[in-house]
């Protein structure tokens, strides 16, 4: 696919569009450098979410194939080619596909806008272009801690000298997301590659094209022969075979809550591989009383509205301090009512479809719950258009904690407006979630910031932001948000081993 700007000049105004030409580079599974059907012959569709329609047909993996991979894996971790090639050589080679990316971002957000749904321009905030570029940033910052990873000297009592070494973990398995496949193919690669793990991905089938073009760059790049394999396919099938397989040390997940403990399990019954959980959320957003009100506003829009609505740490349950509710809750309907929903090649959209048609009626189901339960609609509420799955932005107001939408995740353009009164109150009440990915948090009140980051139960608070992904700064939940940390330095750990060396010091 290649996106590229064109103007078409009306009597008055232009239209900027971004034209999509509908090239996907490539189908086929990537072991071991090579491009490879599956050994059943078995395919899936791709579909495009803004027409309905498919795509292409893309091989699909199946446990053979896993063993496959998995073998490419372990012996490339094994090859002198990859144990020799050191730090530098990691940094080099994470520089080098970080190039390649920027060489190849507007075929590469193109892909992701056609295969995703999402806008394909960052010009109204938030695009593919914008997961290209944090997909840069992340591998650069990785690149960066290649060759400092190290280990220290320790004292120990009596005459001995003591070190320890950190060591690469071994062949991993990763299994990512469909809502960011290119930010979130980064966000794993990243920091595996640069403690010197090989790595065996499987995508998303809702969304594998951008994945199996970042491979030929991985290959381009000068990655040794299965240190990196890519695979496409189903979780129950693949995704399974992966978490149970007796040859990979680690697997590495992004996505629900109930798949990650099902994850648990398959790696308990099988070799105790270790495992780090990015998972659901159910994100509270605190707006207090002395909040400018446009800005809180704003701020809830990204936190709620990015990315269709589906992302883990979306804003989902907005509580506002009774003195500024009815004022913002007429000015969130204002706003979001606004938003221009359509083709993501247009460079006026703010939002394009929901992923897939599950996605799409699950989220029109939760709409639903919402009117039935007493929740006051006031915006959007229903499908856009008759062709591509469009959902409006959606604005409740007066939510109440038991309901549906403020306790399920809804994964949906659907904000939920709660009132509070006090800060005991909301603490108590936003704490009160099986949940604990992100919070965030709108105030003029340096003291009340402070004390509401200490006391969410969360793995990241944004003040007076939301949604700032900067790859130096751990990510991951608390509860049954996940286990772990992505991202940062602490995203470095689950890849390596820590050994001690104990030997007479005379």
């Amino acid at each position: 696919v290649h996106g590229q700007r064109s103007t078409h000049t009306a009597k008055h105004a232009a239209k900027e569009v971004f034209v999509n030409k509908a090239q996907v580079k490539e189908t086929k599974l990537f072991i071991n450098n090579e491009f490879v059907n599956s050994i059943s012959g078995k395919t899936f569709p791709v579909i495009n979410p803004a027409t309905e329609e498919v795509i292409c047909e893309v091989q699909e993996a199946l446990a053979a194939d896993v063993d496959v991979a998995v073998k490419a894996a372990n012996v490339a971790f094994e090859s002198s080619k990859w144990r020799e090639i050191g730090g530098t050589g990691r940094r080099d080679l994470l520089n080098k596909l970080a190039d390649l990316f920027e060489k190849h971002s507007a075929e590469l957000a193109a892909l992701e806008s056609l295969n995703n749904g999402k806008p394909y321009s960052q010009k109204n905030g938030y695009g593919s272009e914008t997961d290209l570029a944090l997909s840069v940033k992340c591998l650069r910052y990785y690149a960066g801690w290649a060759d400092k990873i190290q280990g220290k000297t320790v004292p120990l009592e009596g005459n001995f000298f003591c070190y320890t070494l950190h060591e690469a973990i071994g062949p991993v398995g990763q299994i990512i997301p469909w809502n960011f496949p290119l930010l979130m193919l980064a966000w794993k690669l990243g920091p595996a590659l640069a403690a010197g793990c090989t790595v065996v991905m499987k995508t998303s089938e809702k969304t594998p094209l951008s994945a199996l073009y970042v491979a030929h760059l991985i290959r381009e790049a000068g990655f040794p022969p299965g240190v990196v394999n890519i695979l496409s396919g189903y979780g129950h099938t693949a995704g399974q075979a992966i978490a149970r397989h007796m040859d990979l040390v680690k697997v590495a997940f992004t996505g629900s809550t109930n798949v990650g403990k099902q994850l648990l399990k398959y790696a308990a019954e099988s070799n105790l591989k270790r495992v780090t959980l990015e998972l659901g959320g159910k994100s509270p957003l605190i707006v207090l009383e002395d909040a400018d009100v446009e800005e809180a506003v704003n701020i809830a829009q990204v936190g709620l509205f990015l990315n269709q609505g589906q992302c883990c740490v979306a804003s989902s349950r907005l509580f506002v301090h009774e003195k500024v509710y009815d004022k913002f809750v007429a000015l969130a309907a204002e706003k979001a009512s606004a938003r221009v929903v359509g083709d993501p090649f247009d460079a006026k959209t703010q939002q394009g479809p929901q992923v897939d048609g599950i996605q799409f009626n699950k989220i029109l189901g939760m709409i639903e719950k919402g009117k039935t339960e007493g929740a006051r609609l006031v915006a959007g509420g229903s499908r856009v258009g008759n062709k591509g799955f469009f959902v409006a932005p959606t604005v409740f107001a007066d939510v109440k904690d038991d309901m549906t939408i403020a306790r399920e995740e809804i994964f949906g353009p659907v904000m939920s407006i709660l009132k509070f009164s006090s800060l005991d109150e909301v603490v108590q009440r936003a704490n009160n979630s099986p949940y604990g990915l992100a919070a965030g948090v709108v105030t003029k009140n340096i003291g009340h910031a402070l004390r509401l980051s200490r006391e969410l139960r969360a793995g990241t608070v944004w003040v007076n932001t939301y949604d700032n992904f900067d790859a130096a700064a751990p990510f991951g939940g608390y509860k049954e948000s996940g286990w772990g940390r992505e991202k940062g330095e602490n995203g470095l750990d689950s890849y390596l081993e820590v050994k001690s060396v104990i030997m007479p010091s005379q």
